[in-house]
């Protein structure tokens, strides 16, 4: 997951249509973002791809999406299962499909190598999805490291997502983001770079993407565009790369598609031949290896021929020459096949160490999850120090992916990292990162004591040879309320923020942390999650505040304490007479305010202001034009639930001299109407129709000092302004 920033569609606590609270961002594209949230209803998690605002109206994405959200008819458990489309009250457009909970391979990538049996699960995982979608005529188009997720961290139930950019192959089908080349340059098949795409695309991709995952390395196209071309015209390096891996990434990632393997069902025909399974019902036709260079032209000419008549007189015999020189040449030969025959059979091992291939860079990486089990992954220099992680990862319940290797680190690397390990085990939570000697280590725990140790123990530097230092955080069982406290009174902008569920001890080990109230900004918000989150160990965070602007937020903190007294605030679009229950209204638009009186409120006073994203004060009710403000006046003798319009349509506002508006783009955002039911009249005369909102909470303040008790109620609602 990543951070969240100020621009993002949604922030962690928005609730999208009632039902999905979004808990993080997942990614973020060209056109849209992808969300991870929660749904309120069953508490299943999904990610959710929201086409970004710009695009939302455009009927040719919505079109795009639709066909995306078709591919949900894919039915197999290595495709991310795609569920349907909606719309936001404020007209967002977003995809439900499954929350696939585990590392992507760009991840593993950056971890380092990866085990070829692993790669080879991988492989057979992944082209039985390619399968059940190019049989639906679906290409994916963008196979890459980080469109592959393997849940749980297990190799074999590798889950291909995000299709969004994916074709349908049937005549007069259009790609989901255009018909421009859309696949990574690095993973991307030759012919994919003049725009052809078919099943052949993905099976290329899938084999670059085998090959980089087992270097831990992502492929190197060029720097420039002619330097690509060239690239993607040659054969991939498989050297060292171990069968049947290699044949198999040869045969996928040829350059010519016809040399590849024709389909997905090719692919898992030539990995069952290899693990001693056969299908006797299936017919597969190989693609023939690459025939050899062409042999020139100039080669072919016969070479003379010796004739075959004896010549007319014996040849004469040359004189007797030694031995000695053959010999020599003969026990040469002999002492360097049984040098490479010793080489081979490890005799020379002890002299010359072990014929491990070279890797650069060496990587290790060691890790333990909280309440999950350890993993090693990357390189190790011997079977000694192989057999020592095998058996820590063992006793840990752990797993390991580990690959023997020589490379530039120090005599003392293997016993250096496994001393590190022993000191590490007994964390709750911790990682150890190596390439070459250097090294970083991070931990968390719930032992003072144990905490004391490690700290002492690293005190000094890291064990042997190894560069680099340690963090390991104390994380107590119960985090304090006075360490929430802190953060929100620190960014705190507009009015105190609640913390409903706390409780008198704090936060359990599995409590939820729930902010509420009021921020002036969506920065704030942001602000309160990560630095809580940052804090909340597993715990999870709920940021569930109400943004408002600087604005809004003085006009609150000097609003009077007053109970909400049932009165509405209903928004109606002007040009159109419609009623708008979601309270946006885009640039060009009229907005038409009624307030609803509910029929117990028949005497008093109301005072109905509306405080404007750009700092100012419209006073709706009472003003210059319109003075009368008393309920009994309001009502003209009508009983029941009855509606009083403020702003009115911009055609009757000039007819009878009442407020009626229009958005402009000048002041976009967030305003706020205020309805305040009072004994009397709030304020000793007439406001000003509009005046600064800090005059008003001035005003307000003064008012509230003295005649607290004769206010009833307030009630409130926002007005968002938008461009369309």
């Amino acid at each position: 997951m990543i951070d969240s920033r100020p621009m993002d569609t949604f922030q962690p606590g928005d609730v999208l249509n009632n039902t999905y609270r979004i808990e993080a961002v997942l990614g973020r594209g060209g056109t849209s973002e992808v969300y991870k949230a929660r749904s309120e209803i069953s508490g299943r998690l999904a990610a959710l791809k929201v086409l970004k605002a710009e695009f939302s109206a455009n009927d040719d994405y919505l079109v795009l999406l639709t066909r995306e959200e078709e591919i949900r008819e894919i039915r197999h458990d290595a495709v991310v299962r795609y569920s349907e489309n909606h719309r936001t009250q404020d007209g967002l457009v977003y995809l439900v499909m499954d929350y696939v909970d585990g590392p992507g391979l760009d991840r593993k990538l950056r971890e380092g190598p990866m085990a070829a049996d692993d790669l080879l699960t991988v492989c057979r995982r992944v082209s039985e999805g390619l399968e059940a979608a190019h049989n639906r005529n679906i290409v994916h188009r963008d196979l890459s490291p980080d469109n592959i997720i393997l849940r749980g961290g297990d190799p074999a139930e590798a889950v291909i997502i995000d299709f969004g950019i994916a074709k349908d192959t049937n005549p007069g089908a259009e790609t989901i983001v255009g018909n421009e080349f859309a696949g990574k340059y690095a993973y991307a098949a030759p012919e994919q770079l003049s725009g052809q795409t078919d099943a052949r695309s993905d099976i290329y991709s899938l084999g670059a993407m085998l090959l980089a995952n087992f270097r831990g390395q992502s492929p190197n196209v060029g720097n420039n565009p002619m330097e690509v071309v060239k690239k993607k015209g040659e054969r991939l390096d498989t050297e060292g790369v171990p069968e049947p891996l290699k044949t198999l990434i040869d045969q996928m990632a040829a350059p010519d598609p016809d040399a590849r393997f024709q389909s997905a069902a090719e692919v898992l025909a030539y990995l069952r031949e290899n693990e001693g399974e056969t299908d006797p019902d299936a017919t597969v036709i190989f693609p023939p290896p690459r025939a050899p260079d062409p042999i020139p032209k100039s080669a072919l000419k016969p070479e003379p021929v010796a004739p075959t008549t004896p010549p007319s007189e014996p040849p004469s015999v040359p004189e007797r020459k030694s031995r000695g020189g053959l010999a020599a040449v003969l026990l040469a030969l002999v002492l360097i096949a049984g040098g490479i025959g010793g080489y081979l059979g490890g005799v020379f091992d002890g002299l010359l160490g072990p014929k491990y291939p070279v890797a650069a860079p060496y990587q290790l990486t060691v890790d333990k999850p909280a309440n999950g089990a350890p993993h090693a992954i990357g390189h190790v220099p011997s079977e000694q120090t192989l057999a020592a992680m095998n058996n820590l990862m063992t006793d840990l319940a752990g797993s390991a992916d580990l690959t023997l290797a020589t490379g530039a680190i120090a005599d003392t690397w293997g016993a250096d990292v496994m001393a590190t390990l022993s000191e590490l085990r007994n964390l709750d939570e911790w990682r150890l990162a190596l390439d070459g000697n250097a090294a970083q280590i991070s931990g968390e725990t719930a032992n003072a004591e144990l905490h004391t140790h490690l700290t002492n123990a690293f005190a000094d530097g890291l064990p042997g040879a190894l560069e680099g230092s340690a963090k390991i955080d104390l994380i107590p069982v119960f985090l304090s309320s006075a360490t929430v406290g802190a953060v929100l009174d620190r960014l705190a902008d507009c009015g105190p923020l609640l913390t409903p569920g706390e409780t008198s001890v704090g936060y359990g080990p599995q409590s939820s942390i729930i902010v509420a109230g009021k921020v002036a900004d969506t920065a704030t918000r942001i602000g309160l999650f990560d630095e809580l989150s940052e804090i909340a160990g597993d715990r999870k965070v709920v940021v569930d505040v109400e943004v408002l602007n600087p604005t809004l937020c003085l006009i609150e903190s000097n609003l009077p304490n007053a109970p909400p007294g049932g009165i509405g605030v209903d928004f109606i679009v002007g040009d159109r007479n419609e009623p708008n229950p979601s309270g946006r209204f885009f640039v060009g638009e009229n907005p038409i305010i009624d307030i609803a009186l509910p029929a117990d409120v028949v005497d008093g006073y109301l005072t109905v202001s509306i405080l404007d994203v750009s700092g100012n004060v419209y006073h709706l009710l009472p003003n210059l034009n319109r003075q009368e403000n008393a309920v009994t006046a309001l009502r003209d003798g009508q009983s029941g639930p009855i509606k009083v319009r403020v702003a009115y349509s911009v055609e009757e506002a000039a007819l009878n001299n009442r407020i009626g508006f229009t958005v402009d783009d000048s002041s976009l955002g967030k305003s706020k109407v205020i309805v305040l039911h009072s004994e009397e009249p709030l304020f000793d005369g007439l406001r000003p129709t509009s005046e600064s909102a800090s005059g008003y909470a001035t005003a307000l303040k003064d008012h509230v000092a003295s005649n607290q008790a004769s206010i009833l109620s307030l009630d409130s609602r926002i007005l968002t302004t938008a461009v369309p």
